[in-house]
């Protein structure tokens, strides 16, 4: 920590392939997760907890992340989300409601504007220079069964199965919700993000409309891709002809 490094052994991962569904031959419905070193998870669980504690303290995470975060959870993000729209419900509004889910957020992540955000929220020095170590010259093979790949460096990303990653992803994505006022809700579980909205006012759908365009074109400022259902129906149909 006093030289804001850490060994080259340490940034070493074996990718483990978890399947999310769909077709088995298809690597797009895998997961990867990462085992690394446990060392270097020792490491980590030293950096997250005050890092975690400094964020709390300030008030720098968004209440709306349910996350990777103590106290936080799918349970909590759905009880908010259903107080919200019963209460609608009952008041005799509608609600429009817009799921977005980031494809392959982890592994997308800009380490240059990661470092930036962390900057931008207080953070420096050792502890900074440990993270900028720890996300650079990072290489990963994947495994199955008992067949190995050769290693590959990784340019960008975060770590899933890390201690530190999910942390880091959530500072990354952390702003989004500026992006709605009091209008719009927005509710954050990681990278899923639902966003919302009472149709009770004048122009309701355009307005709606503005808030999607915003997110769009910070998804693209933040090099965060929008999955899509319909593009990645299209690609396996047209894989299937072929």
């Amino acid at each position: 920590m006093s030289v804001g490094k850490l060994p080259d052994e340490w940034k070493k991962a074996v990718i483990t392939p978890i399947a999310t569904g769909g077709l088995a031959s298809d690597p797009c419905n895998y997961r990867p997760i990462s085992l690394t070193s446990v060392a270097c998870k020792v490491m980590e669980r030293i950096i997250v907890k005050p890092l975690s504690a400094y964020l709390y303290q300030h008030g720098l995470i968004s209440k709306q992340q349910h996350g990777f975060l103590v106290g936080k959870s799918t349970s909590t993000n759905l009880l908010e989300t259903l107080s919200d729209w019963t209460f609608a419900i009952n008041n005799g509004d509608g609600v429009t409601v817009a799921y977005i889910d980031y494809a392959k957020a982890f592994d997308s992540v800009s380490h240059p504007k990661l470092i930036n955000k962390l900057k931008s929220y207080g953070i420096s020095g050792n502890v900074l220079r440990w993270i900028e170590n720890f996300l650079s010259t990072r290489t990963q093979c994947t495994r199955v069964g008992s067949s190995v790949s050769s290693m590959h460096y990784l340019s960008s990303g975060v770590i899933q199965g890390s201690c530190l990653g999910p942390l880091l992803f959530v500072i990354y994505i952390n702003d989004v919700v500026k992006l709605f006022d009091e209008h719009c809700v927005a509710k954050l579980y990681a990278d899923d993000l639902k966003m919302y909205m009472y149709a009770n006012l004048p122009d309701c759908t355009t307005k709606f409309q503005g808030y999607l365009d915003k997110l769009a074109t910070w998804s693209n400022t933040w090099q965060l891709t929008i999955y899509s259902s319909l593009f990645t129906k299209q690609r396996r149909k047209n894989k299937h002809k072929k």
